[in-house]
């Protein structure tokens, strides 16, 4: 594994030693500058400080709530401090609030008469609860879709564990991503599979690589044709229990899950420009998205990315720098319960969409950034890799074609927008996301300021090249 790591990582060097060589330099201007936001946003505690007020002192901020609202406004009054002009964009978003969540077993092989074993669960964003009283059924423990379809109506009135586990050899080489992604579609749909098959529950094992009996959370969805049923994630642990025991014999579980879906509620994001010298119409975006789960207090997801866009600008405007074209730093708001904050920013901005020259989003931790990954025709590389030959010196000089893009953007790379995102190193961010571990313990300071310096550095080049960028072809809206 070590030596996969090492050829990976030799190899994306050799790459972008091979890019620079091929591409012309920037204006000595430009070349200092970037340089200078580099070496300042190292040397920077501003990103940290604002993460920390961000979790400690605001907490929590899943969309709807009120401090989901209070942070909205904390990030608009520190932007405002550092000259920009800045506004809330009225976004309508869900309100999902958690309640109980308990599990139990009461009845599996050997168990001694009259006890119960608790179970390490948390319900999915957007399930459905259970009656008050609960409910107690049969587990059902299969691995793939496929497995609950052979099972036919056999599974009607009982409760089903989808035991899909998460690739962690995967995400040890740097990708967790994929293994991400392999996995979460049991989230998604699980509950949809198996009310169609008649379960009364659907329960799916983690998504994600934590140990330590850490349930996972995040968004699930419902089909108007299907019955709702209640969902939760166990931990990978408590996962793996049910499936030692159910092929041993029955297992009985009581399982009480009483969440609220509110009515939707007003929010916000937030929206502030640095105006640019020369051509202030076109716009480069810098963002995070503001809400976060529940469970913990976002440090990860994605106040990490919040701040480091708030800190490109922060330094532009420490170092007097002028950007031709305006920085527009976006504290994006509901990602995490359907993209409501940026589907609303591209409707609202849908005719400006020719104006706006790039979008970057920071939404994977704040893990060592390798380099800049483009969703844009592999021709606008070239005007990154100077770029990157001078982020190369605190390790991120990788520079890469991507069809995709962070969730939040995603709406404006349908209209044609080249959008932008660092390379971060994922290995341990799927054990933390969407978790009670999600704290600002959980950032390195250092690794914090190198982000900052990938996000303030590629901003000010794209607010800065000279020609225009070749624009992706608009592509239809992507659904969530």
């Amino acid at each position: 594994m070590k030596l996969i790591t090492l050829i990976l990582f030799l190899t994306g060097i050799a790459v972008a030693q091979r890019n620079f060589q091929q591409t012309p330099p920037y204006s000595p201007q430009l070349t200092s500058e970037l340089k200078q936001l580099q070496e300042a946003a190292l040397k920077s505690d501003y990103a940290w400080e604002q993460l920390a007020h961000l979790t400690n002192n605001i907490g929590p901020r899943p969309a709807g709530s009120a401090q989901a609202n209070h942070a909205a406004q904390y990030v608009a009054s520190e932007l405002r401090k550092l000259g920009l002009d800045v506004r809330l964009e009225k976004v309508m978003v869900p309100h999902w609030v958690r309640g109980e969540e308990t599990g139990a077993l009461v009845e599996f092989p050997g168990m001694a008469p009259g006890t119960t074993q608790k179970i390490v669960l948390t319900a999915l964003g957007g399930s459905v609860a259970t009656p008050p009283q609960g409910v107690t059924a049969e587990v059902v423990v299969v691995n793939t879709f496929d497995e609950l379809t052979a099972l036919g109506n056999k599974v009607a009135g009982k409760i089903i564990l989808f035991n899909e586990k998460f690739d962690k050899q995967l995400a040890a080489m740097g990708r967790g991503g994929p293994a991400y992604g392999q996995a979460v579609i049991y989230r998604g749909i699980g509950a949809i599979a198996a009310a169609r098959q008649g379960a009364i529950a659907s329960l799916i094992r983690s998504v994600g690589g934590a140990d330590y009996r850490l349930p996972h959370t995040g968004a699930m969805r419902y089909q108007q044709d299907v019955p709702k049923i209640p969902a939760a994630a166990l931990s990978a642990e408590d996962a793996d229990l049910l499936a030692y025991l159910t092929g041993q014999g029955p297992v009985r579980m009581h399982l009480v899950l009483t969440p609220q879906q509110l009515p939707e509620v007003e929010s916000y994001n937030v929206v502030a420009d640095l105006k640019g010298s020369e051509h202030p119409e076109q716009v480069v975006i810098v963002s995070g998205h503001l809400d976060s789960w529940d469970l913990g207090t976002g440090a990860i997801d994605d106040g990490a990315g919040v701040v480091v866009a708030m800190q490109a600008a922060h330094l532009v405007k420490q170092l007097g720098l002028h950007p031709r074209r305006t920085i527009r730093v976006i504290a994006w708001m509901n990602e995490e319960f359907g993209v409501s904050g940026g589907t609303a920013y591209a409707a609202l901005h849908k005719d400006e969409a020719a104006n706006h020259f790039a979008a970057i989003e920071s939404d994977l931790g704040a893990g060592h950034p390798a380099g800049i990954s483009m969703a844009a025709p592999r021709e606008n590389l070239a005007s990154l890799r100077p770029a990157a030959a001078i982020l190369q010196s605190s390790g991120a000089g990788i520079v890469q074609a991507s069809e995709d893009t962070e969730t939040d953007i995603s709406p404006l790379l349908a209209l044609g927008v080249p959008c932008f995102g660092p390379i971060q190193d994922d290995r341990f961010y799927f054990n933390y996301h969407h978790t009670a571990a999600d704290t600002l313990d959980k950032v390195i300071p250092r690794e914090l300021q190198e982000n900052a310096a990938v996000m303030a550095v590629l901003a000010y080049v794209l607010a800065n090249v000279p020609t225009d960028l070749q624009r992706p072809t608009p592509r239809p809206a992507p659904t969530f």
